[in-house]
């Protein structure tokens, strides 16, 4: 089996650490191919560098087209998700789509903890989209971030700590999210200081992409007609022209 796992910013440091949690999570036999956004933003915060982030995700996955069984969005907030369910004839997983379902099925309500509360608004609109608020105990954020992205997970390892503590024994979580692409493979490091289930979203989305290939029909892509996309990334207009 062979998963694309896209980072929807353009830090390679970030990406190399979603590779690694990424093949700690994958099966044996399952091949992860990781890979930065061609163009955009080194960290994705608010919601306009979400929107940003769409096209750019949408390329990675289009450029490599045909390669991969299954694709996975390593980016908290899923951009461009809706448009590579319609676009692409493989199953597509956003890390945050598979860390809140995870997290429901861990605990009957999950908390969402992250480095920088810049952003809750893209995580609060996510969470909506994929109708689990109402499972959510809340969040708790770090303060305003400003380095390197790559390193936030080790420097702020025990401010996350702490505010998965503060989940749990304050807004009753039963299970809690690190969100964010710059957090992959910190869940089993601190596993053992949180009194709960801990969700890495890449872990979730990768074991979750394995499952849904074995589910999903091949070439299960929505009928569409070809249409001519100007202006944007040549994958991306393939990906219309192939309707």
């Amino acid at each position: 089996m062979r998963l694309l796992v896209v980072n929807s910013n353009t830090t390679d440091s970030v990406t190399n650490r979603i590779a690694a949690a990424a093949r700690l999570a994958a099966s044996p036999g399952t091949e992860i191919e990781a890979v930065s956004a061609p163009f955009g933003l080194p960290l994705i915060v608010t919601r306009a560098d979400w929107l940003v982030a769409g096209p750019a995700t949408l390329a990675a996955l289009a450029a490599r087209r045909g390669s991969y069984d299954a694709a996975v969005i390593a980016c908290f907030g899923d951009p461009g998700l809706d448009a590579a369910k319609e676009l692409l004839d493989v199953p597509v997983l956003g890390i945050s789509e598979a860390a809140f379902h995870a997290a429901s099925m861990l605990g009957r309500r999950f908390g969402v903890v992250s480095f920088t509360a810049a952003l809750r608004p893209m995580f609060e609109d996510c969470l909506a989209h994929h109708g689990l608020a109402a499972r959510c105990a809340g969040f708790r954020m770090g303060p305003a971030f400003a380095g390197d992205p790559g390193l936030v997970a080790e420097e702020r390892a025990e401010l996350l700590v702490d505010l998965c503590r503060q989940s749990v024994e304050q807004d009753g979580a039963e299970a809690v999210i690190l969100a964010g692409g710059p957090l992959a493979g910190l869940a089993p490091v601190i596993a053992d200081r949180v009194p709960v289930p801990l969700v890495d979203g890449t872990a979730a989305a990768v074991r979750m992409a394995e499952a849904l290939v074995g589910l999903a029909p091949p070439g299960a892509a929505r009928a569409r007609r070809s249409r001519a996309l100007t202006g944007f990334a040549p994958e991306i207009a393939a990906l219309y022209a192939a309707g």
